[in-house]
């Protein structure tokens, strides 16, 4: 798995410095002094072969003179060393080591890839190099270069630049933040942000994980882990690079349009991970999710002295997508017999701005009673006629009586003390109120709660890879685009995408390739027979851009207006650029529609998250206008749906005047079409359907570019190559027979399996559950059975049998790959009561066979030693069976495919 080893690294039991410096101001000597400083309670050592003490702390010349081996290992010395170090600690036995040197360099032969090899070979875990380091208030250790450590809290940070870490310790020291880990991942020789998301998401002192991120090394695993993570707790990340260009320069409307950051958002978006722009707003974030929990809903109530700045936080409300919670009639009867009459008697509560403590506490009390909210926001303006940190007091001290009372769930109460100084910070944050400088801060506060929730609502749907009613001739498409490629062209033929198009049904305008002016003159004719009129372009593997050549004429009526403008269009070409190969024109019906809306769609190629879908407003100035949006495949006709309300081109499809609907469905199955031609036919590079005609009768394709290539395998395992994301596996749904003609239908695990989970663990004994989970097992958390069924069908893996006779659910099989995708974890539990008729067997050979086709090389497995049943049925199946050194109770069990 990822998180193999990890916890040894960030909660060790012993820890060893190694290269620590005797001189003032060096990096060695800064993390010794922190370790030293926060006291880490374990096990520590110091090793140095030039120095028998270093600051009064005793030093010996290797790790072997260790009298203990350390669980991790600290890195500090010069880069040239660092391979060696890493090999004699794992020959010691440590579990990783975290290397907070640079200069190790990259490529084969370089000192990087000799300390990779040297931490494989003994199963080592390593983070680094070129990095600050990590902080782990929990266990207090402090093995980094920072200048504070921060406390204890709930929130981790994973950054890859050492200074947005020290940033955030700085930050949190002022406003009372605490944080359950801080890593600096730097160039990420092994441990990578995907592992530390996995094990941040399974860490039940974690409440958030704020990231920093450059770049994505590896995009599959890291949306693996993140749509992981989000389901169980919200991951906010700022992005840096947000105005970099893409280096590639773009062929076609939608490769340009699908610009590097614009991808990213995507990603981010489809990883249920919440995006911040800056800094500020990662603070803010860290803030809100550190304290409280999301609200049930959007609607939020606001209780302020001022009246000008709660209706600037309502607006900011509104603008951002929440709701202004209305007052019910009993709050409102009781808030009109408690305050004022000046009071406003609406949303925002204004209590007027000679408000005190007590008339602050009668509010917020009826405020927090009234189920037409779903949060409160408190705001103040200082004033000479009450006291701020009285009223904050007053209020901190109402929320933790409330909060008590509502022990299971309570609803988030956020604050905004304008001009607050640093003890009502204090005094709110102590209370674990959130708190803001300003009212826009407060609200864009309460609204990443509100973004998570909905975050988790969509991440519990799993789009299949294509609706059942809609089947491709995907073999006929593929023959098209291949034999492109073997030819040795970039783009396909109008003619030949015609036929692409229709292999996926969908419509596109009567399209012909005429090779010279008569041939064009017939096609025409044809068209015109049918009463339309004609449009000639320009054929030429050379010339993309047609219009660019005066290579489009439209509204053509007569043969002889194609004659001339056949001629014209072919001698321009020819003139323009003399190198471009000329096949012709291309003859087309010219398609009139007055009330269809010019739309994008298309595919775009991404250097990290492969294949990315393109949709938004169409015609010739695509790139001006710049109303797009992007999503990564595979897409159902929900995704689809959501892909286009990005848009501002949203809203004309609806009715306006005279103007009928467009037929959205029609629109989002085109896009959900596109996306199922990526998996169809990776050797697609970039697709445009630029325009596509849509109206109330359906849309029309009108012009298209589709640039081929041979395929580019982007991503291990089985599924799509150039996909970051997999679609919902329904090729290993089975119907089994076992004994006694039992019959058992078998697909595998869904987000929304969570209940059935539940209920399956009722017909486990207590005794099989601890020979599952090797510990007595008395609850299972919403949180842990979350996790277990939030797969991504590409590093993890889990199938769940049911009764076909009751439909109840019999047994689950899992796997789950390590961080490198070349073996894998399996498990097993059956129900208690039904063991012993095969069903073990069946799904142990199913997910060998899904080993198998995943191209692992083996699987493996820790089983108890009393679990005979266990250890024989894995003998049968070939699996090779030892104790396990480190755990007499255990033995190791392996496969290899």
């Amino acid at each position: 798995m990822s998180t193999y080893r990890l916890n040894n690294l960030l909660s060790p039991r012993s820890v060893a410095l190694v290269g620590a410096s005797a001189r003032s101001g060096s990096v060695g000597r800064a993390v010794l002094e922190n370790i030293r400083k926060v006291g880490f309670k374990g096990q520590f050592g110091l090793v140095n072969p030039r120095h028998a003490e270093i600051g009064g702390v005793a030093a010996v010349k290797s790790l072997d003179r260790l009298d203990f081996v350390p669980e991790l290992v600290v890195i500090t010395a010069p880069a040239g060393e660092i391979p060696g170090i890493v090999d004699q600690a794992g020959r010691l036995g440590s579990a990783g080591a975290l290397i907070v040197s640079a200069g190790l360099g990259q490529g084969p032969g370089s000192l990087h890839e000799a300390t990779s090899t040297a931490a494989r070979k003994h199963g080592m875990r390593l983070i680094g190099p070129n990095c600050l380091g990590i902080m782990m208030p929990g266990v207090s250790l402090n093995a980094s270069f920072a200048a504070h450590m921060p406390g204890a809290g709930n929130l981790a940070l994973i950054s890859q630049s050492g200074a947005i870490a020290a940033g955030m310790v700085d930050w949190a020291a002022q406003r009372g933040v605490g944080f359950s880990g801080i890593v600096s991942i730097g160039d990420q020789i092994d441990v990578d942000i995907a592992d530390l998301l996995d094990h941040f998401a399974m860490d039940h002192k974690t409440r958030a994980i704020l990231l920093y991120i450059e770049a994505i090394k590896d995009a599959r695993k890291f949306m693996s882990a993140a749509r992981a993570a989000a389901r169980v707790k919200p991951v906010v990340v700022v992005k840096s690079g947000r105005m970099a260009q893409g280096a590639k320069a773009a062929a076609t409307h939608t490769g340009a349009l699908a610009g590097a950051d614009a991808v990213y958002d995507a990603a981010f978006r489809r990883a249920g991970v919440l995006r911040v722009s800056d800094l500020r707003e990662l603070f803010d974030c860290a803030e809100t999710l550190g304290r409280v929990e999301s609200p049930t809903g959007k609607r939020l109530a606001i209780l302020t002295n001022g009246g000008g700045i709660g209706v600037l936080a309502i607006d900011r409300l509104v603008e951002l997508g929440g709701i202004p919670a209305t007052i019910s009639a009993e709050a409102r009867k009781k808030l009109d017999a408690a305050l004022p009459p000046t009071w406003s008697g609406a949303n925002p509560v204004d209590i007027v701005g000679d408000a005190d403590a007590s008339r602050y506490a009668v509010a917020l009390e009826e405020l927090l009673a009234d189920r037409d909210n779903d949060a409160v926001l408190v705001l103040n303006v200082q004033t000479a006629i009450a006291s701020a940190a009285e009223i904050a007091t007053t209020v901190t001290e109402l929320v933790r009586r409330y909060r008590e009372q509502h022990r299971s769930w309570a609803k988030p109460v956020l604050a905004a003390w304008v001009g607050a100084d640093q003890h009502i910070i204090q005094t709110l944050s102590s209370a674990g109120v959130p708190n803001y400088p300003t009212e826009d801060d407060a609200v864009r506060g309460f609204m990443y709660l509100v973004r998570h929730r909905e975050v988790v609502e969509e991440l519990s749907q799993v789009p299949p890879a294509m609706p059942d009613t809609f089947v491709p001739d995907a073999r006929g498409a593929r023959q098209i685009v291949t034999a492109a490629v073997a030819d040795g062209r970039e783009w396909l033929e109008p003619v030949e995408i015609k036929h692409l198009l229709e292999a996926y049904d969908i419509a596109m305008v009567p399209t012909y390739a005429a090779t010279d002016v008569e041939q064009a003159v017939a096609y025409a004719n044809d068209i015109f027979a049918q009463g339309d009129t004609v449009v000639l372009k320009i054929m030429s593997r050379d010339i993309v851009h047609k219009s660019d050549v005066g290579g489009v004429v439209l509204n053509l009526t007569t043969p002889e207006a194609v004659r001339v403008a056949a001629t014209g269009i072919i001698a321009r070409a020819k003139k323009l650029r003399p190198e471009a190969r000329i096949g012709g024109v291309i003859v087309q019906a010219m398609v009139v529609k007055a009330k269809a809306r010019e739309l994008i769609l298309g595919l775009a190629d991404d250097p990290t998250f492969g294949t990315v879908v393109v949709f938004g407003r169409g015609g010739t100035a695509v790139e001006i206008i710049n109303d797009k949006a992007l999503a990564l495949p595979p897409l159902d006709l929900q995704l689809a749906r959501d892909l286009i309300e990005r848009t501002r081109v949203s809203r004309l499809l609806r009715a306006y005047r005279d103007v009928p609907a467009v037929k959205l469905d029609a629109v989002a199955m085109v896009l959900v079409k596109l996306a199922q031609m990526a998996a169809d036919i990776p050797e697609i590079r970039e697709f445009d359907i630029n325009p596509l005609l849509a109206d109330e009768s359906g849309v029309t394709a009108v012009d298209a570019r589709v640039a081929v290539g041979p395929p580019q395998r982007k991503f291990v395992g089985s599924g799509p190559a150039n996909f970051a994301v997999r679609a919902y596996p329904s090729q290993w749904e089975r119907r089994l027979e076992l004994k006694d003609d039992w019959h058992i239908f078998v697909r595998p695990m869904r987000p929304e399996d969570e209940p059935i989970i539940h209920e399956f663990l009722g017909h486990v004994t207590p005794h099989d559950l601890r020979l599952r989970f090797f510990a007595p097992m008395k609850e299972f958390t919403h949180e842990f059975i979350a996790r277990l069924t939030q797969l991504d069908y590409a590093r993890a893996m889990a199938f769940i049998a049911f009764d076909e006779a009751t439909g109840e659910m019999v047994g689950v099989v899992r796997l789950h790959s390590d961080s490198i995708y070349e073996s894998g974890e399996y498990a097993i539990l059956l129900r208690s009561d039904l063991k012993g008729r095969g069903l073990g067997w069946a799904l142990m050979q199913l997910i060998i066979d899904y080993a198998r086709s995943e191209g692992l090389k083996a699987i493996s497995g820790d089983v108890l030693q009393e679990n005979t049943v266990m250890l024989d049925m894995c003998r049968q199946l070939g699996f090779e069976v030892k104790p396990d050194p480190s755990e007499p109770d255990l033995c190791d069990v392996k496969l290899k495919l």
